[in-house]
Order: C-alpha cells, then sequence, then structure tokens
C-alpha cells in the first residue's frame, strides 16, 4: 500500500494559456544568424509565444489557474493549496502563489512556490497529491508558468531558439469512487550536473570574478551545454517512463498516450520509441510553444484534455526533464 492508496487522488481540471504575441522562426531569422530550416531540423520548434512587457509570470498563472478551476468547478473558496513552479518568479520574495492567491480569492489556501526547473510542475503535483492522501489538505491548485523570454539571451542562437512563455494547471483533490486517480509518480535529482543548464550571475552562489569564461555567457541569462543535456535528458526520462509505469502495474503497451516534456522533438522520439509507442500515443504542441519549462508538460496535458486526445479511463504517462538536474514522471488513470 502506497501513501497514495490512502485517500485516492485524481486530477480534477486542466486549464492552461499562453501570451498573444508569436515569435516564428522568420522572426528570429531577423535576430540572430538562423535559420527556420536550422530551428526546425534539430529541435521540432517552429513558433514560441512570448509575454507582454507588463505581464508578470503570476499574471500568466492566473490565466492558467481559472481555467482550470472552471473546468473542476471548485470557487476560489474550496482551495487549500497553491503550488506555484517557477523559476521566473515575479520577484525573489514573496512568492508568486501569494499574487496568485490573492488574484484569484482564494483567501483559504496555503500559497508557495517551488523552483525545480522543466520538472516544476509534476515535483508541485506529487508534492499536492502526497498531502491530499494523507489527509491534511483536500483541494490543491497546482500551477507551472514561466517568462523564460525575460532570462533568455537574444544574441546566443543556440538557446533564444528554444524557449517561450506560457502556464498550465490543474486542481488536484480527493478521487471518487468512480473517477480517475493518480496510480504513482517517480522523482530524482542529480546534482552534480548543475553546471550544464543554469542561469549564472543570477544568485548569491556565484562570484562573477571566479567564474569560468564561456563563450556566449551573458549573466542572468540561460546558459546550456547541449549536448550534454541532450543525453542526460533521454537516459533521465526513459528510466523515470518505464519505472512509473512499472510501479502502476502496467506495462508499456497499456499506456493510452505520453505526454512529454515538450523541449526538444529529438529528445521526445527517443522516449517514445523506447517505450515502443505509436506516434499517434504521444502528445505534441513543441512546434507552437518550444519549452515553457515549468508550463510545457501542463500545457499539454490541457490541450490534450480538452481536445479529447486523452479520455476518461485512458492510462497516461507524464515525463519530464529539468536544471538541476531534475526529473519527474506521474502515470494517471485518467
Amino acid at each position: 500500500m502506497t501513501l497514495l492508496d490512502r485517500y485516492p487522488v485524481r486530477i480534477a481540471g486542466t486549464g492552461s494559456y499562453v501570451p498573444e504575441r508569436v515569435l516564428t522562426n522568420a522572426d528570429l531569422e531577423k535576430m540572430v544568424e538562423t535559420t527556420d530550416e536550422w530551428i526546425l531540423t534539430r529541435t521540432g520548434i517552429r513558433e514560441r509565444r512570448i509575454a507582454a512587457d507588463n505581464q508578470a509570470t503570476s499574471d500568466l498563472a492566473v490565466e492558467a489557474a481559472r481555467k482550470a478551476m472552471a473546468d473542476a468547478e471548485v470557487d476560489p473558496g474550496e482551495i487549500d493549496l497553491i503550488i506555484v513552479a517557477t523559476v521566473t518568479p515575479d520577484m525573489a520574495f514573496p512568492a508568486t502563489a501569494c499574487y496568485v492567491q490573492h488574484k484569484i480569492g482564494a483567501r483559504n489556501s496555503v500559497a508557495y512556490d517551488i523552483a525545480a526547473a522543466c520538472s516544476g510542475f509534476l515535483y508541485g503535483v506529487d508534492i499536492a497529491a502526497t498531502q491530499i492522501s494523507g489527509g491534511a489538505v483536500k483541494c490543491a491548485l497546482v500551477i507551472g508558468a514561466d517568462k523564460l523570454s525575460s532570462i533568455v539571451n537574444w544574441k546566443d542562437r543556440n538557446t533564444c531558439v528554444l524557449f517561450g512563455d506560457g502556464a498550465g494547471a490543474v486542481v488536484v483533490k480527493r478521487a471518487e469512487e468512480s473517477s480517475g486517480r493518480i496510480l504513482s509518480m517517480v522523482k530524482g535529482t542529480d546534482g552534480a550536473q548543475t553546471g550544464i543548464l543554469k542561469v549564472p550571475g543570477s544568485g548569491t552562489g556565484c562570484d562573477p570574478a571566479e567564474m569560468e569564461p564561456v563563450q556566449g555567457t551573458v549573466e542572468g541569462t540561460i546558459y546550456m551545454a547541449g549536448r550534454e543535456v541532450f543525453k542526460h535528458a533521454v537516459t533521465a526520462m526513459k528510466e523515470a517512463a518505464i519505472k512509473v509505469i512499472a510501479d502502476a502495474g502496467l506495462k508499456p503497451e497499456d499506456v493510452s498516450m505520453l505526454i512529454p516534456h515538450q523541449a526538444n522533438l529529438r529528445i521526445i522520439e527517443a522516449i517514445r520509441e523506447r517505450l515502443a509507442l505509436p506516434e499517434e500515443r504521444c502528445f505534441v504542441n513543441l512546434e507552437k510553444y518550444g519549452n515553457t519549462s515549468a508550463a510545457a508538460v501542463a500545457i499539454a496535458l490541457d490541450e490534450a484534455n480538452r481536445s479529447g486526445a486523452i479520455k476518461r479511463g485512458d492510462a497516461v504517462v507524464l515525463v519530464v526533464f529539468g536544471a538541476g538536474l531534475t526529473w519527474a514522471s506521474a502515470c494517471i488513470r485518467w
């Protein structure tokens, strides 16, 4: 018996939001030395969304949260817990979740942020599910939201083409007799790999005078060692997906839909092929939004839910990977 068996937990509603501004590969051709073909063949991305200057991460989060609450048919007063997963908070403190709590009127909730980069949303779902299953919480709102355009080096063609802005959210509640439920969750961290994906010079642990010069690195913007990240991402996500499926008592062929982190089409294809799933059982919206960090798999889940790509009773697997290095996976009976 696992902790999730004490009070079974379900995803009661989903929501997402992306800003209006579309930044295409053709637009990027005018900004850096790149081409649409180069971006598309290496990443699978055609365009991404960019938030307005006056849009904070909490603004993106609130839009997604309201849609998730409407889908779950819950009022702000019913929410006991708000978790916002982000690496681009409104400010260092207070937590972005506190702004969200105020803006949606969820006065009865506890609110806080977590930072696990692209894995943050599923880390948040795991925390919420544990709290609900343990009896401390009845209804939680988990949001993945990032305004990565605020920390992108727009002169670095290797990274600026990858990222976009957006938010995704879910309402997590106790499962009812006839409803779906979260079957299993897996997460992990390898802190020895902190150097391959980071924002140097953005906190107290970085002394600019001692930083090893890296060509193209700009303090306060994203630095990524692409090949190393790719290698670790494929390995960690494969292993996490296989383990979470086994922990749920299922086999890969039982999976109705795989929803992987939307970072790179080559990574997605490597994981899908490892699980021997056909293309139609792998949800991809990467071409529209790029990598939106903590929001990516949450936005994809919402779109899969609303489009009918996943249906009641389906076995749905979410798997993510992010800086830290962090990774997580969830198997859900929808």
